[in-house]
C-alpha cells in the first residue's frame, strides 16, 4: 500500500487526471493537468510548488555529529558553517557511490542529511564509538519546493526582508503565516529555487498560504514530470535513472565513482579520512574509466531520418528513462541514461556515460533512435553540463 504526502489532501484534489507516480513508497503527481507544458513552463517562467516530501530525511545530532558526517560522506563537513546546505555523495570502501543527497548544519551539534533512498541502518553501522544520535525525521517533516524566477518575490511576501539575502545552499529558520519552517535556497530544477521544511501537521497551512500569496505572480502545483526535465536540463542525477547505487549493483560494472558522475568537485581527497578515500585516492591518480556528460543531438541529422521515410521528426512527449547506446568509431562508446526534448532550449538533450576518451565536450559521437520501428544512428555531439544554468539561480 503507497503511502501519501501530508500535501494529499491538497493534490488530489487538483488532479485532473490520474497521473500518479510512485516515489520512495509514496504515491505523489505525475501531472495534475492532462499535459505537463502548463507545470514546466511555470518552473521556468513564474514559479511552482512541488510536493518533495517522499524524500528521506535524517537527524544528526550531538557533539560528535559533523565528525561522524565527515567519516561518511566525501565533502569536508568540518568546514561547514552553521547555516549552510552542502550537496555531497557518499560511497563504499571501493569508492563507489552508495548515494547522493544533502548536509544541512541547522545547530552547531545539529545536522539534517536527506536521501531518496532509505540509509538509517548504513548510518547507525557507521556510528559505533562517537556521541551521536540518528533519527529517522521522514514521517515527521514534510517538505516543499518552490521553485521559479519569481519564488523570491513571493517568499519576500510572507518572510519580508528576512529570506531575501538568503544565499546559494544556505538555509534559515523563518515564520511563514506563524509557522515556524526551515527554508533552503536549494532545488532540483536548477533555477532559482527553495525547500520549505515544516512538520507535516503545518503542511497544508503552508501550502494553501503558498497559492494564495504565490497565484499573482503565476505560481502553478507541477508534478514530477515537469520537475524530471528541468533537471534534465540542469544535468542533475537521478539514482537508480543515472546511476544505480553500489549497494543495490549486481556487477561491478554497475558501479560508478563520484568522479565517474562529474562529481569530483564533490570530493575532498585533504580530508585525513572517510569511507572510499584510499580507493578515490588511487582512481585520482590513475584517471576514471568513464564520465558522465551531456549529450545534444544534431537536429538537421534527426529530421534526415524520419525524412528519408516520409515523416516529420517524432519528439518525446515526456522525459525518457532507458538505457540508449552512443557509437563513435564504429563501435559503443557509451550510454545514455535519461532525456527529454527542451522545451525551453528546443534541443533533445541526454545524460550519459561514455568512455572517458570521448568526454571532451564538442566529441562528436551517435545516438540510436527508433524511426519507424527501426534502429537508426543519429548525429549528436558531447557538451558540457550543466546544459541550463541561469544567473538567477546563484544571484
Amino acid at each position: 500500500m503507497l503511502e501519501r504526502t501530508p500535501f494529499h489532501a491538497r493534490t488530489s484534489a487538483l488532479m485532473q487526471g490520474a497521473s500518479w507516480r510512485r516515489w520512495a513508497g509514496f504515491v505523489v503527481a505525475g501531472s495534475y493537468e492532462l499535459t505537463h507544458d502548463r507545470e514546466y513552463a511555470a518552473i521556468r517562467s513564474a514559479a511552482a510548488l512541488i510536493d518533495v516530501s517522499p524524500l528521506h530525511k535524517y537527524r544528526i545530532a550531538g557533539p560528535d555529529a559533523a565528525r561522524f558526517l565527515d567519516r561518511i560522506v566525501t565533502r569536508d563537513v568540518s568546514r561547514c558553517a552553521l547555516g549552510q546546505v552542502l550537496y555531497t555523495p557518499w560511497c563504499e570502501a571501493d569508492g563507489k557511490v552508495i548515494e547522493d543527497g544533502t548536509v544541512s548544519r541547522l545547530e552547531d551539534h545539529r545536522f539534517r542529511l536527506t536521501s531518496a533512498e532509505p540509509n538509517l541502518r548504513w548510518l547507525q553501522q557507521n556510528a559505533p564509538g562517537l556521541d551521536v544520535s540518528i533519527d529517522d525525521e521522514s514521517d515527521e517533516i514534510a517538505a516543499l519546493a518552490l521553485q521559479g524566477p519569481a519564488s523570491r518575490a513571493i517568499l519576500a511576501q510572507l518572510a519580508g526582508e528576512e529570506l531575501q539575502q538568503l544565499r546559494y545552499f544556505r538555509a534559515a529558520s523563518a515564520r511563514l503565516a506563524d509557522v515556524p519552517v526551515t527554508v533552503s535556497r536549494t532545488g532540483y530544477t536548477g533555477d532559482l529555487g527553495y525547500e520549505l521544511w515544516v512538520h507535516r501537521d503545518d503542511g497544508e497551512r503552508i501550502w494553501d498560504v503558498l497559492v494564495e500569496v504565490g497565484t499573482p505572480y503565476g505560481l502553478v502545483p507541477a508534478g514530477l514530470v515537469a520537475m524530471d526535465i528541468a533537471r534534465i536540463e540542469a544535468g542533475l542525477l537521478l539514482l537508480g535513472v543515472d546511476y544505480i547505487s553500489a549497494r543495490d549493483a549486481l556487477i561491478e560494472a554497475q558501479k560508478s565513482s563520484p568522479f565517474e558522475l562529474n562529481l569530483g568537485w564533490a570530493v575532498n581527497l585533504k580530508k585525513p579520512r572517510f569511507i572510499g578515500r584510499s580507493a578515490l585516492l588511487a582512481e585520482r591518480a590513475h584517471g576514471s574509466a568513464w564520465a558522465f556528460v551531456g549529450i545534444e543531438v544534431e537536429w538537421d541529422g534527426l529530421e534526415q531520418l524520419y525524412t528519408d521515410v516520409g515523416l516529420p521528426p517524432q519528439l518525446p512527449a515526456l522525459p525518457w528513462r532507458t538505457s540508449v547506446p552512443l557509437y563513435a568509431q564504429g563501435r559503443q562508446i557509451g550510454y545514455g541514461t535519461s532525456g527529454c526534448w527542451s522545451p525551453l532550449l528546443k534541443r533533445s538533450l541526454a545524460l550519459a556515460h561514455v568512455e572517458q576518451a570521448f568526454a571532451e565536450p564538442g566529441t562528436m559521437v551517435e545516438i540510436e533512435v527508433t524511426v519507424e520501428h527501426r534502429r537508426k544512428r543519429a548525429s549528436a555531439r558531447v557538451r558540457r553540463l550543466p546544459f541550463f544554468e541561469p544567473e538567477r539561480k546563484r544571484a
